[in-house]
């Protein structure tokens, strides 16, 4: 006989534009009608958030579901640090990128799928200026184009609202020096854009680290070295186009510490939040989380990520 479960959701009700309310309460309604306790509630903030996660471990429920964008994850994977408490991830923010690279989709389907006969993953979360990040921290040209969406900001975020933002810096953006150290060894001492990732997808599925694995226990460190906007046009085309390791001005590195030094000016996000200001220090933790993810295709040990999310978020609707 099967064993009722406990479940906590979590849900950020300003996530981005993709709250889907008629979704979370189909799973709820789902959950309730096999006999399960589902107890829902909704943040105020990150540390409302934080603690409504504290509180449900002490409660000792059996999953915790947190509805919201890739900020709320975070700060509900750092809250159940050292607990062994399982969370499943509903994505409703604007980029979900960790669930997507987890195979999270948010549709009930998939939910139910990784609740019933899911396998929890344990994934590593890095860690910059002692500040956790779960997808990407940017210096450069991208976060200077999330600070000029965020300084406009006035409600949810959806992808159109990052068009203008980008041909502004694409036009003004001043290419600076950064000098880069991974486990002790020079990387770059020059004009460049860099990337330290926890997960091989970035904005709307770019493959700025391809190789990364966010359960490897590495940092994987992109480089790409422009002096001017052609050549930042150029090598964001063969990115795009996935073929940027032709070009002499990338470099990857896969390693677990880094530092970054360069003027404080240079822009710096982390998981699409403006960040601090260099130098920077990144380590990485591993196996700090655990996630629930759907079921594994055949030949594969994990769900593949998810792709076109966009397209599918659209659909979902």
């Amino acid at each position: 006989m099967r064993q009722l479960q406990r479940y906590k959701m979590i849900i950020n009700p300003k996530s981005g534009s993709n709250l889907r309310v008629r979704s979370l309460k189909m799973l709820r309604d789902h959950l309730l009608q096999r006999g399960d306790e589902v107890v829902i509630s909704l943040t105020r903030s990150l540390e409302h958030a934080a603690e409504l996660t504290c509180k449900a471990i002490a409660e000792k429920f059996d999953v915790i579901m947190i509805a919201g964008g890739d900020g709320s994850v975070r700060t509900v994977l750092e809250a159940a640090a050292g607990s062994e408490v399982p969370i499943l991830i509903i994505p409703t923010g604007t980029e979900n990128l960790l669930a997507c690279e987890l195979g999270l989709d948010g549709s009930v389907k998939t939910s139910i799928s990784a609740l019933d006969s899911g396998k929890v993953r344990k994934i590593d979360l890095g860690r910059v200026n002692g500040r956790h990040f779960i997808a990407v921290v940017g210096l450069g040209f991208d976060a200077q184009v999330v600070k000029y969406v965020h300084h406009k900001r006035s409600g949810h975020i959806t992808p159109l609202d990052y068009l203008w933002p980008l041909a502004r810096t694409f036009w003004s953006y001043k290419f600076v020096s950064l000098h880069i150290i991974a486990d002790g060894k020079d990387i770059c001492d020059q004009p460049a854009l860099a990337y330290v990732s926890n997960i091989g997808r970035y904005a709307i599925g770019i493959g700025i680290a391809p190789e990364a694995d966010c359960g490897d226990g590495y940092l994987d460190l992109t480089v790409f070295r422009c002096k001017n906007r052609w050549q930042l046009l150029l090598q964001s085309i063969y990115t795009i186009l996935k073929a940027d390791h032709r070009l002499k001005t990338t470099t990857r590195v896969r390693c677990k510490n880094i530092r970054i030094e360069g003027p404080e000016t240079v822009p710096v996000q982390i998981d699409g939040d403006y960040g601090p200001s260099l130098p920077l220090d990144f380590t990485i933790d591993s196996g700090f989380a655990h996630i629930l993810t759907p079921p594994a295709v055949s030949g594969q040990e994990y769900c593949p990520p998810v792709r076109y999310y966009h397209i599918k978020r659209w659909l979902l609707r």
